[in-house]
């Protein structure tokens, strides 16, 4: 008997749909609004297992998001933004057995080498490093983002998409939420050890898959974590938690708000959703 209940369990656990999409209520909200946790690695075809996801995203008036993509002057802002002040000189910062590593790396996988890169911030490069590892092991193209998937429909449909955090802010995240010194060591691990970060991915997206977004968030803070998302990116980002649901109160209030995130920012103690709880919002799974 008691096989049989944990074999019916097993048979739940593997057919329910991943709970990756929420709905916010209560706290003084006209109507409701859903909040939907994407993975950068898990394309878009993954969207059509997700239950109730259309018919939430058709009741959308406003799309928010990290930072607006089609925003093409805050690229531009950005790509300026990557870039090294003259006084700073990357090599200084290696040993040449270090530098010529590097170089030689950038080389092999972007087909530049650093007399071409050298201005760019270490959390530049580790960035695109990254990308290309996972592009190569993981099957990532940037061009089935779910985040960006829907950014382009609610663009196509006429609906505004709004960034939750400010062209500064998106600047500090992306290349100097850690000190220079962290960078430029973060920038020699990967290339020392590329398996921890594709490895790192590989299980988030599993669990991702299964709608575990309480496991990814200790899987950050873990102690055996060595890749390049590490305890203090975590501690940042539930610090930008508690300022992104002041952010979103006059969207909520309104209702009909459609927040796409990565599923990194939302589980956990200190995640989004939890935030949003302690808020004085009623926040479900939607596919429970």
């Amino acid at each position: 008997m008691r096989r049989s209940i944990v074999f019916i369990l097993l048979a739940i656990s593997i057919s329910a749909p991943a709970q990756v999409l929420y709905k916010i209520s209560g706290n003084s909200a006209k109507a409701p609004s859903y909040i939907f946790a994407t993975n950068k690695i898990v394309g878009i075809e993954f969207l059509d297992s997700v239950p109730n996801l259309l018919r939430c995203f058709s009741q959308c008036k406003v799309v928010l998001t990290e930072f607006a993509m089609q925003d093409y002057e805050a690229l531009a802002t950005l790509r300026v933004a990557a870039l090294l002040p003259d006084s700073i000189r990357l090599d200084r910062y290696y040993t040449t057995e270090e530098y010529q590593k590097i170089d030689e790396t950038m080389q092999l996988t972007l087909g530049m080498g650093m007399d071409k890169l050298c201005r760019m911030k270490p959390s530049y490069l580790t960035a695109m490093y990254r990308n290309e590892l996972l592009h190569k092991w993981l099957d990532y193209d940037d061009q089935r983002s779910m985040e960006a998937f829907y950014q382009a429909i609610a663009s196509d449909k006429g609906i505004p998409v709004r960034a939750i955090d400010d062209i500064g802010e998106t600047m500090y995240m992306l290349f100097d939420r850690e000190p220079f010194h962290w960078q430029c060591k973060e920038l020699l691990q990967i290339i020392d050890y590329p398996e921890r970060e594709v490895r790192q991915e590989r299980t988030i997206a599993a669990m991702y898959r299964m709608g575990r977004l309480t496991d990814i968030a200790y899987l950050l803070v873990s102690p055996d974590n060595q890749s390049t998302q590490s305890y203090s990116d975590y501690q940042i980002y539930a610090a930008r938690n508690k300022e992104w649901v002041k952010r979103l109160r006059d969207y909520l209030v309104e209702g009909g708000a459609f927040i796409t995130l990565d599923a990194i920012y939302l589980g956990g103690e200190k995640g989004l959703l939890e935030q949003l709880r302690a808020a004085g919002y009623r926040v479900r799974s939607v596919n429970r």
